[in-house]
């Protein structure tokens, strides 16, 4: 997907979704569908990414039959209207089928993607949907090409941002379809190309399945499962701070550490491309297996400073949690 070109944009389709979650508090909700869908909306775009057809469809809400206040809040739609809604696995298969072949999906963030497959899975659908999938998030797009690369903004600040004509309401999800291809439309093909998305949702189970994808400045690796936390940070290849521009191996001068149960970091230096910043995410699945999202980036003296600083203050609470246990 790294070596698309603009000649390459077919089936191009940008999505938005619009989902309800439990009105009786999270401790009520059904923690296989935290959040359900009751709307799509998205539009399809040609080679020139020009908008060349549109789906929009309204889901009839079958876990969480009232709407929760902030949701009707935002999209402004009442429980009588999503009665008259398809049922979610008769859209889907629509969607899918108009959607066509090999689609590049693109999103603003991370999250519609995601919770897509989790409505599919909870419906038996998901087998429709191969996974991991390579996509474009247009939220981060948006920032490396007009920001620092760094924050994620809302979708009306960047439709402001670049002075884009506000001609719907946002918060309903073909109109957001529409806004995320627009700012999609002002992004140049380059960027686009060099910084697609890997959404794991349905996460690689195999050695042979795993991921390993190379950018500018970082690679990232998406790895089979673990029956826990421990035994993946013991794999070698999770473990490993190979250089991924020059693949040798490049000296620990930090170790990995944890600063909490999901997240590690190290610093490792290669002779040629200098220091890289390696981070873990542990990532859990819904059957309560763990698999890692690690990546190496190319950093400098300051950040490397950051995490020494980082490692020191993580050892200095444990010392002190130490203490108190003791002391009581």
């Amino acid at each position: 997907m790294a070596e698309n070109n603009k000649a390459e944009f077919e089936n191009y389709i940008v999505f938005d979704l619009e989902w309800n979650q439990c009105p009786f508090g999270k401790e009520r909700e059904n923690r296989k569908l935290p959040f359900e869908i009751i709307e799509i909306g998205a539009v399809k775009l040609n080679k020139n990414k020009e908008v060349i057809d549109e789906f929009h469809r309204i889901i009839r809400p079958m876990v969480y039959k009232k709407l929760h206040f902030r949701t009707k809040e935002i999209i402004g739609m009442n429980i009588q209207t999503l009665e008259d809604g398809g049922f979610f696995y008769k859209v889907i298969k629509d969607f899918l089928l108009w959607c066509g072949e090999n689609p590049v999906y693109s999103t603003w963030g991370s999250m519609d993607l995601m919770e897509l497959q989790r409505n599919m899975k909870y419906y038996g659908l998901l087998e429709l949907l191969e996974g991991p999938i390579l996509f474009f998030d247009v939220q981060k797009l948006f920032s490396i090409a007009f920001e620092d690369g760094k924050s994620r903004k809302s979708l009306e600040y960047g439709i402001d941002h670049l002075n884009i004509q506000k001609e719907r309401d946002f918060h309903r999800a073909l109109s957001d379809a529409y806004y995320t291809a627009d700012v999609l439309g002002m992004i140049d093909d380059e960027i686009i190309n060099k910084n697609y998305s890997i959404d794991c949702y349905q996460n690689p189970k195999s050695k042979e399945e795993e991921i390993f994808a190379v950018f500018d400045r970082y690679s990232k690796n998406i790895s089979r499962e673990f029956k826990t936390k421990e035994d993946a940070m013991k794999d070698r290849e999770i473990s490993s701070t190979r250089c991924f521009l020059c693949e040798k191996n490049a000296r620990k001068k930090i170790r990995w550490f944890s600063i909490n149960s999901k997240n590690y970091y190290c610093i490792a230096q290669c002779p040629k491309h200098g220091y890289l910043k390696g981070k873990v995410r542990m990532k859990k699945t819904d059957e309560g297996r763990f698999y890692v999202v690690k990546t190496l980036k190319l950093t400098d003296e300051k950040e490397v400073e950051a995490i020494r600083e980082k490692q020191e203050m993580t050892r200095r609470k444990r010392r002190e949690k130490r203490r108190g246990g003791k002391l009581r």
